[in-house]
């Protein structure tokens, strides 16, 4: 008589996708009351305490990235305007620039 894998095989995921879930919540509940983590050998990894020179490196670094997100904002503007010259056809640019030549005020 031969095991009737077909059957059991939800129930075999199942269990699988079960441990697997175990295994994730338990690691979160570590993480999140500070307990130590398993080592691939079984010893105690502690998650990494954010020192004074750390926190200040992230917030040089966060502002550093708020002033190159800035430029490269401006720098799209102005590239935007470029290729708006650039593609416009020259008869109408030239009009424009003889009408800010123009007193018209």
């Amino acid at each position: 008589m031969n095991f009737p894998f077909e059957t059991f095989a939800p129930v075999f995921a199942l269990v699988g996708i079960a441990a697997v879930a175990g295994w994730v919540f338990v690691t979160w509940l570590r993480i999140k009351h500070g307990y130590p983590l398993d080592g691939v050998w079984g010893q105690a990894v502690y998650p990494k305490k954010m020192d004074e020179e750390a926190i200040e490196r992230i917030k040089l670094l966060s502002t550093e990235n708020a002033q190159l997100r800035a430029e490269l904002g401006s720098v799209k503007d102005r590239l935007a305007n470029v290729e708006r010259i650039v593609t416009d056809d020259t008869h109408r640019i030239t009009q424009e620039i003889e009408a800010l030549r123009s007193p018209s005020h």
